[in-house]
């Protein structure tokens, strides 16, 4: 059953990459509103031309047209969801079932599965508050949470890493900025500022663009329009998303570079430290790619792929070097 237990969380770790990259395919291709209801489209489990006819849905039609591509997108995302949510309700059921057994998790699936319901939640207010970026934002968070308990628990005991207190502080403080530039990341795509900054390495032409108007960009709540499909801020707010994303990046870099550096210094740890360094410097590659060619889609996409593997990278260093020797 431990084996079970494991394999399980395994598939639901590959599953929730999926899901993270389906989800930007869909936000990407703008088809977030693909369906306007929830959790079906247009009323139905499966995308039909029907629908044009159902006179039950008439209202849904009349003010968001039936688009197959997106809707499809849509419900694809949804299948995979639902899925990965069945796999945390097993993963829950079988910690049940073996509470007695030594070293079995019992509390990380139940939070697994409380995150789950969360990401359900979070998904029909994505639809049903019409793309609200603080919503977007915390569906992303709530996503990559499943994916760390997920990697957690299907990793189990991993071989430890020496690490005195130094070194694991480091540890968190790389996580910390990580997951920081992950929300500045989504911020900056649900408010469509990928482009505030069309040149690289300076934003308008300057190290810091005066114009960046910070306030209305971080401003967390937007009262403006029937829905943030395109976003709904001028420009200076948009320079000042893009620019605090790149300010995060530099940040993250500098911490997680530095994590790494001091892993490699123990023999047992190169493994680990260089599979952060690849997936650091594959994120920082295809994020200045992102701005030197418009933002094509399969890049983008890939940067928040990648984005969700280098979380697994300094999950795992954190986890090794909190196992005990």
């Amino acid at each position: 059953m431990e084996t079970w237990f494991r394999n399980l969380a395994r598939i639901g770790v590959g599953l929730t990459l999926v899901v993270v990259t389906l989800g930007a395919w869909v936000r990407l291709t703008d088809a977030g509103l693909g369906c306007p209801d929830w959790p079906g489209c247009y009323g139905r489990l499966i995308v039909s031309e029907e629908i044009h006819a159902d006179p039950d849905v008439a209202h849904l039609t009349a003010d968001r047209p039936l688009e197959a591509g997106k809707a499809w997108r849509e419900m694809i995302h949804r299948y995979a969801a639902t899925t990965l949510g069945v796999v945390c309700l097993l993963l829950a059921a079988i910690a049940v079932a073996r509470r007695k057994q030594p070293g079995q998790p019992i509390v990380l699936p139940f939070v697994l599965l409380g995150l789950v319901i969360l990401q359900g939640l979070l998904g029909m207010w994505t639809v049903t508050l019409q793309l609200l970026p603080i919503i977007v934002v915390l569906h992303l968070l709530g996503g990559l949470s499943v994916l760390s308990c997920l990697f957690w628990l299907a990793r189990g005991k991993p071989a430890p890493i020496a690490a005195g207190r130094g070194l694991r502080t480091l540890g968190l403080a790389a996580l910390a900025a990580l997951a920081l530039q992950i929300l500045l990341g989504g911020w900056t795509s649900a408010n469509y500022a990928a482009l505030a900054c069309p040149d690289f390495p300076t934003c308008q032409t300057e190290w810091w663009p005066d114009i960046a108007d910070f306030g209305e960009g971080f401003n967390l709540i937007h009262e403006v329009g029937p829905d943030y499909e395109g976003g709904v801020l001028d420009h200076p707010p948009r320079v000042a998303i893009h620019f605090g994303h790149r300010l995060g990046a530099l940040l993250a870099t500098l911490l997680i570079a530095a994590f790494a550096a001091r892993l490699l210094a123990r023999p047992e740890a190169r493994g680990a430290a260089a599979a952060v360094l690849v997936a650091l410097a594959v994120q920082i590659g295809l994020g200045i790619s992102i701005v030197a060619f418009g933002v094509p889609l399969p890049v983008a996409v890939a940067h928040n792929g990648v984005a969700a593997i280098l979380l697994l990278t300094v999950v795992n260093a954190n986890q090794r070097i909190r196992q005990p020797g």
